[in-house]
């Protein structure tokens, strides 16, 4: 199975969500900080392969969801800008594996890229694996944006 270096902000359900299944696929999971890690453009452009820029931003980012940010008013040079600024725009999570590289996690997408043990499953149930979810009780230091 493949080893994937997982960068995401620590402390997510959904995040946890999405490496469980990916380690009940037999993945060996590398996570790291995406917030704390020092992002270049040219490799945070990497990740987002032919997705449309709009596509790059966290859409549960507070910034994006108090309208602040319309991801679609940028082009990649001024979205990347401000992605190395603010790490909570970045869409997560992103993850690499075998010098391949993604954004975001669609089971269906996923499964094509490593394969994933219940495929089916994950596709069925994929709102699960990409819509931010936190306990009643969350303190900000587990809170998706």
């Amino acid at each position: 199975m493949a080893h994937i270096t997982y960068y995401t902000k620590l402390g997510c359900l959904t995040s946890a969500k999405q490496v469980d299944l990916l380690q009940q696929s037999g993945h060996e999971i590398e996570i790291r900080d995406l917030l704390a890690h020092p992002w270049l453009p040219e490799e945070l452009l990497t990740y987002f392969g032919d997705l449309p820029v709009k596509l790059w931003f966290n859409p549960n980012s507070p910034r994006v969801k108090s309208g602040e940010i319309e991801p679609s008013d940028y082009d990649s040079t001024a979205a990347l800008d401000l992605m190395i600024k603010d790490h909570l725009l970045i869409r997560r999570p992103l993850m690499e594996s075998e010098g391949e590289r993604m954004c975001g996690f669609d089971p269906t997408t996923v499964h094509t890229w490593v394969g994933l043990e219940t495929p089916e499953n994950a596709i069925l149930n994929g709102a699960e694996y990409q819509t931010c979810s936190q306990p009643p009780s969350a303190t900000e230091s587990v809170k998706c944006p």
